[in-house]
């Protein structure tokens, strides 16, 4: 009997599944190669973000996509659409690890390692006029919170906006100072403020003589 074919052909086997093997890993090889820096890229941006809010942009059209890209873009906020197990990676070990549960379906993410409420305060404004545009949840100066606590960070103003009213606050009473210190100067300084009473004093001064005068007569 001739084995001499079943072991050719059981070597061509072995052959053929071991180069596939080979070309299967340097396809997988190549994909992780292609993923690193994309989970790398995602890694540094959280890295010291102030904000990190998660959303899901299905139904959104292109202008008001490129609308929304706009406002966050003009306020420092970064803003990308990146698949779910690649900011899956990047999250692990963060803050944003609990974020992960809400890694479902298409998902965008919007960053800001400057001012902690704008992201939140961008998307829910331009929601109200976007129904499609959905919040999930997001990271806040390390503190997670979900679509209804993000809705709430969202009423809180800008920096921009708090200093301005703080400084609108201590400037009115300097205002205040300036005008009554042109108005003196106006009318010849503080001088001329004080005349007015020492005129009065000198008038009162002869009545007063005159009073004591008067006195011993009435006695």
């Amino acid at each position: 009997m001739n084995y001499y074919p079943s072991v050719f052909a059981g070597r061509r086997f072995f052959i053929s599944n071991f180069y596939s093997a080979i070309k299967i890993g340097g396809q997988n090889m190549a994909k992780i190669e292609i993923k690193k820096p994309v989970v790398e890229e995602i890694s540094a941006s959280i890295k010291d973000a102030q904000s990190v809010v998660l959303v899901d942009y299905r139904g959104l059209t292109v202008e008001q996509d490129t609308k929304l890209r706009k406002e966050l873009r003009e306020a420092g906020v970064t803003y990308k659409v990146y698949k779910n197990t690649m900011m899956n990676f990047a999250f692990k070990g963060t803050d944003c690890e609990q974020l992960a549960p809400y890694l479902e379906g298409p998902s965008a993410v919007a960053i800001s390692s400057t001012d902690a409420t704008a992201p939140a305060r961008i998307l829910a404004k331009f929601a109200k006029t976007a129904d499609k545009l959905e919040i999930k949840a997001g990271i806040v100066e390390g503190t997670f919170y979900d679509a209804k606590g993000i809705d709430v960070i969202a009423s809180i103003p800008s920096r921009e906006e708090l200093l301005s009213k703080f400084l609108g606050s201590i400037q009115s009473p300097i205002t205040n100072f300036a005008r009554c210190m042109n108005q003196l100067a106006e009318k010849g300084g503080a001088g001329e403020c004080e005349a007015p009473a020492a005129k009065e004093a000198v008038a009162e001064a002869p009545a007063a003589e005159e009073a004591v005068a008067e006195a011993p007569a009435e006695a």
